[in-house]
């Protein structure tokens, strides 16, 4: 699983860039010459890939204050160990998501009979086994601010997995979106390839929990966000991004919400 926009970084803000690993978005937050923080991991064996991302941007020997985790889902967080062997630092994450992150409880199988394109088709080699980073894994503090970031805000996101969250900037309306909602068609084998920009529904494949997804996606929507960076696909802003969003809440159940799957 590739895309063309795979080993390739983009600084969208000065303090904003996200490096795109094979089909997922790895941001990172914080000036080249300041602190910074990790959201999210990647896939598993890009260790390597993403540190030396990493030090291009912020010097060798500046690992990052925090990493903070959207969910626990493999391609999220497929590289969290390897990092945390170099990195000696916090890991958040809602608590939601601490027996997944915490060799407790194995996500549910993802689903290969899902409505959707080959990726989803292919949902059951996916990984879905609980990791274990016990030792570095912190809550997200309770009263929705984010270590770290004092300007950033959380919020829960669930539908996609239970303790999924985003992360807010309400000073320049700038939205993580996870896998709430992504900018990709992700079941879609040749849309997810060329990275075609379209506002959708989380991954089908993984969803457990459509009427949450849909009420995730209506909260998000009323936060009237400026710019995203979703989990999969690329950065979206002005018309498109708010035209989009607005289809997805106001017809949620056609767009996003497939027609058969075990979890529909």
């Amino acid at each position: 699983m590739t895309s063309f926009s795979s080993g390739h970084g983009k600084e969208v803000l000065p303090d904003l860039y996200y490096y795109t690993n094979q089909i997922v978005n790895v941001v990172m937050i914080g000036k080249p010459d300041g602190e910074w923080v990790l959201v999210d991991c990647g896939l598993p064996g890009s260790g390597d890939e993403l540190i030396e991302v990493a030090e291009k941007r912020f010097g060798k020997n500046r690992p990052p204050a925090a990493i903070l985790l959207t969910h626990g889902h493999f391609d999220h967080v497929g590289s969290i160990v390897a990092l945390l062997e170099k990195w000696d630092v916090p890991v958040y994450a809602h608590e939601l998501e601490f027996p997944y992150l915490t060799n407790k409880q194995a996500y549910p199988e993802p689903d290969s009979t899902v409505e959707g394109g080959l990726l989803a088709k292919m949902a059951g080699i996916y990984p879905h086994e609980p990791i274990d980073i016990t030792a570095s894994l912190k809550p997200l503090p309770a009263d929705g601010t984010v270590p770290e970031l004092p300007a950033w805000r959380w919020i829960h996101a669930p539908g996609h997995s239970p303790g999924q969250v985003v992360f807010f900037r309400e000073e320049d309306k700038t939205l993580l979106s996870a896998d709430a909602f992504i900018t990709v068609r992700q079941d879609s084998f040749y849309k997810v390839l060329i990275q075609k920009k379209d506002v959708n529904g989380p991954p089908r494949y993984f969803t457990t929990d459509w009427k949450a997804a849909k009420e995730t996606v209506q909260k998000l929507r009323e936060l009237q966000p400026a710019l995203v960076i979703s989990g999969h696909g690329q950065a979206m802003k002005g018309a498109p991004l708010r035209l989009g969003l607005k289809n997805l809440a106001d017809n949620f159940d056609e767009v996003a919400v497939p027609d058969h799957g075990k979890f529909v």
